[in-house]
């Protein structure tokens, strides 16, 4: 198996995993959103929570160049050390939400 096969299984397995938590408040639906063409996938909820419509992204990683991107995490969720621990070398994960000069001081990859 390749690895940008490989990584497309581990992504899609793990925000499966993650998607079977429903949020503690609020009438939510959590959908996952997997676009395989283009290597984007992220968990949304949506709902209502106090008579107000909630439509959130709360994770989106994306595969670039066989490095797995981590552009969004609101949870509590450490997806860079799961990655890790499914397999995925610390050198091909990118911390996307840092700015490059951050993501030089830790353990990831910078692009």
């Amino acid at each position: 198996m390749d690895k940008l096969t490989h990584y497309q299984q581990i992504v899609q397995e793990l925000l499966i995993s993650y998607a079977q938590s429903k949020p503690a408040y609020g009438e939510f639906e959590v959908e996952t959103i997997f676009d395989t063409q283009r290597n984007h996938y992220q968990i949304m909820h949506f709902g209502w929570h106090h008579q107000r419509w909630v439509h959130h992204c709360i994770i989106h990683l994306a595969i670039r160049n066989e490095k797995v991107w981590i552009f969004n995490n609101s949870t509590e969720h450490d997806i860079a050390a799961d990655l890790v621990e499914l397999s995925v070398a610390k050198q091909d994960i990118v911390l996307g939400f840092y700015p490059p000069y951050m993501r030089e001081m830790s353990d990831y990859a910078v692009m």
